[in-house]
């Protein structure tokens, strides 16, 4: 049975295309497209996410929410060991930690960002407290990048594919004019014959 990717356009389900094209492991897309207006997702996908989200895939049965487990699931059970620091070694604790940090820490100013552009006036007073969360999240991705280009060792792992959308995100946001360490990031991602592959899979994307 061949692995299915729920992928929603402009959407953090795009890094699993990226990571599936990277390993070689064949994958089908069923598309979902955001609302128009509203730039929702759409409501066919609360039939496989109970919170209508993506990404979501589908292997042997089962049914994987959430970026980081569907990245360690893809990279234990798909041929990406290569991808994961040695488990014990102080790269595979910086792995655990920067994965995590993608979405538990990196996408909440992000998000309040995205939500109370919306308020107009109504967000302004929480505006100083999200720019400045957003600056400091990026300025300590900027700061921790290696001199290898990696977040984690000498090559790209797992913790690159989580961490590729907020990086993405800093550049289209205007947070990166000042941090050329993650805008050479950015552009060597997207320079990536696999993350090419899986942009012309995946379809129109606002962060490429």
């Amino acid at each position: 049975m061949t692995l299915i990717v729920h992928h929603l356009n402009n959407s953090r389900s795009q890094r699993i295309l990226w990571l599936l094209e990277e390993i070689g492991v064949p994958y089908e897309i069923r598309h979902h497209q955001r609302d128009a207006v509203t730039n929702l997702a759409p409501p066919e996908l609360l039939a496989i996410h109970p919170l209508g989200k993506s990404p979501v895939i589908e292997d042997e049965g089962k049914i994987i929410y959430e970026s980081a487990a569907i990245v360690e699931y893809i990279c234990e059970c798909h041929g990406g060991a290569h991808l994961v620091p040695a488990r014990g070694s102080d790269d595979h604790i910086r792995y655990l930690e920067w994965l995590h940090f993608a979405e538990g820490s990196a996408m909440t100013p992000i998000l309040l960002n995205l939500y109370t552009s919306r308020l107009g006036e109504g967000g302004a007073p929480l505006r100083p407290r999200i720019e400045q969360q957003l600056n400091s999240h990026f300025q300590f991705m900027e700061d921790r990048l290696l001199d290898s280009g990696y977040f984690v060792g000498d090559g790209l792992t797992g913790a690159d594919i989580m961490l590729s959308f907020p990086a993405e995100a800093a550049v289209k946001m205007g947070y990166a004019a000042d941090k050329p360490k993650l805008t050479a990031y950015v552009a060597a991602i997207h320079a990536r014959p696999a993350y090419q592959a899986a942009l012309e899979k995946g379809g129109p994307y606002a962060y490429a």
